[in-house]
């Protein structure tokens, strides 16, 4: 039922899962985002035995959730805001699991669901921001090793030549990609929220100070070897060693205070059975089959408002 649910909305929001599949194959920033279905289908599956224990049963309010991601889907459509629409498809491939899969099941899958949030690609808006910051931490290390520079935002000219701190150098893809592996590394290997803030906050601060660094490295290694070969040396490093070696750092460091393993991550079936959110919500079940014939009108529905507007 599930499959049948989310093929009339894959096909229904088939233009923006495209579009962000492009983004993730074809644009160098985003690439990251390729592996995360298999981690949420590996977030899944170290769940499958809770999730078996909690049972499966259709739930009417998870429509709601699904209708919900639909009308964003027809506004970012209508707008032409691709991140609006982008996330309204993913929402309604949510509510097709909390209809169908039902509240404890829902519960038990929370941070996978959540986790889908970041297919939708994002991050470029930062990028000017994150320019000034890589700008300003290289000119202020350019000026400590005694390099003679003239800085001027994101222009920093000196005796090798004139730098400029370009929007494939902010270092964007390298903090959205930390992010990502902050938030998974947060969840599955921490239980004190006090552990997982300090982490996330690593996973933010360490790559925009090491791109910085970068970017000075590159700087002072081109007054001794010319700009030219220390802009290719500086793309060699940067994509296939730097980030490896800051996570490696970042995770070397946490590793000390993990918590648990990755399989004991999430609420359990008891747990969830336990919440007062449970017994307040889940008498609002419904027969499977109806839920999914209403999930499959309530696509067709909104392919008619689509094609009207």
């Amino acid at each position: 039922m599930l499959a049948i649910a989310w093929a009339a909305l894959f096909a229904l929001t088939f233009a923006e899962w495209r579009a962000m599949a492009h983004q993730w194959w074809d644009i160098d920033t985003y690439s990251h985002i390729l592996l995360v279905p298999p981690i949420i289908a590996w977030l899944v599956w170290i769940r499958r035995d809770e999730l078996a224990r909690a049972g499966a049963a259709g739930w009417w309010p998870g429509l709601g959730w699904l209708v919900f991601g639909l009308v964003l889907w027809l506004v970012g459509r209508s707008l032409d805001i691709n991140t609006i629409g982008q996330g309204g498809a993913v929402v309604a491939m949510q509510g097709a699991v909390l209809a169908l899969f039902g509240l404890r099941a829902a519960l038990i899958l929370a941070f996978p669901l959540v986790y889908g949030f970041l297919m939708v690609p994002i991050g470029g808006e930062i990028i000017p921001q994150l320019q000034m910051i890589t700008a300003q931490i290289a000119s202020a290390l350019t000026r400590l090793s005694g390099i003679e520079m003239v800085a001027q935002g994101i222009h920093i000219d000196t005796p090798a030549g004139l730098f400029i701190v370009a929007e494939e150098c902010a270092g964007v893809k390298f903090l959205i990609a930390m992010l990502a592996l902050g938030l998974l590394v947060a969840h599955t290997c921490f239980t004190s929220w006090n552990r997982r803030a300090w982490f996330l906050l690593a996973c933010v601060v360490v790559p925009v100070i090491a791109n910085g660094i970068r970017a000075w490295a590159t700087i002072f290694l081109a007054q001794y070897v010319g700009a030219e070969a220390a802009g290719g040396f500086d793309h060699l490093v940067y994509g296939w060693l730097f980030f490896g070696i800051v996570i490696a750092l970042v995770l070397g460091v946490a590793w000390r205070w993990f918590e648990r393993e990755p399989e004991d991550a999430g609420w359990t079936a008891d747990e969830v059975a336990a919440l007062p959110l449970v017994a307040r919500w889940e008498g609002r079940a419904g027969n499977p089959a109806l839920v999914l014939g209403a999930i499959l009108l309530a696509a067709g529905s909104f392919a008619v408002l689509a094609q009207l507007g």
